[in-house]
């Protein structure tokens, strides 16, 4: 199970764009939780906290309790606005967790036994598709990461979500298609792939910069047959 974290926070009396900026010259990111049948809970958190908490890479996917007058609400972020040009949070959005509550949660992917593959062991590249994995989990049982073996992977295999041991409590938010989460491919097979993309790239270039290329190519000759 992913940390919980905790995040202290006030409560926020004004909404509204003007209060929002004050919040934020004053060092605090506005926020708000919702859900659970209950009305939305305006609130406040401190910046600097809130930025730390983001920084340990596993924010969106960890349950937060807030702490407001005394209490502790169970959470889970849901939206985190940026500022278009620094990054700073702007505002937060909090779904608010009642018990046996499900919730829709990304969750990285780490590959284990790579040393076990035969594939791998010969030269072969394991190319990632997803990064991590769309799940449906019980609130408090949201996996830090989803491990997958590779033991036994030859080049040419791909590894599907039908093959994923999910933890208790968790099944795949996609079940329209079992969907590759990663294929073993030679070198070569890389190299080519991006060589047939730098060769597609070439050929949007517009007929213009191309016969301009060329014009400058037949000025050369001409220049050094001159000479």
């Amino acid at each position: 199970m992913s940390d919980a974290l905790t995040l202290p926070a006030e409560a926020r009396e004004r909404a509204g764009k003007g209060a929002s900026r004050q919040l934020r010259r004053e060092g605090r990111v506005p926020a708000v939780i919702y859900g659970g049948k209950e009305e939305p809970t305006l609130i406040h958190v401190e910046a600097k906290e809130l930025v730390r908490q983001l920084n340990t890479g596993h924010f969106m996917n960890s349950i937060v309790e807030i702490e407001l007058g005394g209490k502790k609400l169970k959470t889970l972020p849901k939206d985190v606005s940026l500022h278009p040009v620094n990054d700073r949070p702007e505002h937060v959005d909090f779904l608010r967790l009642t018990k046996g509550a499900k919730v829709e949660v990304n969750v990285p992917v780490v590959f284990a036994n790579e040393e076990k593959s035969p594939g791998l062991k010969k030269g072969g590249v394991l190319n990632i598709v997803r990064h991590e994995l769309d799940l449906i989990c019980d609130a408090d049982k949201i996996p830090s990461e989803i491990e997958i073996d590779v033991t036994g992977k030859d080049v040419g295999d791909s590894i599907h979500i039908s093959e994923v041991t999910l933890p208790a409590g968790a099944e795949s938010a996609i079940t329209d298609r079992d969907f590759t989460i990663a294929t073993l491919v030679a070198p070569s097979a890389l190299k080519r792939s991006e060589s047939e993309g730098e060769e597609a790239a070439a050929a949007d270039v517009p007929a213009t910069e191309q016969d301009a290329g060329d014009d400058a190519g037949e000025e050369e000759e001409a220049a050094e047959g001159g000479e």
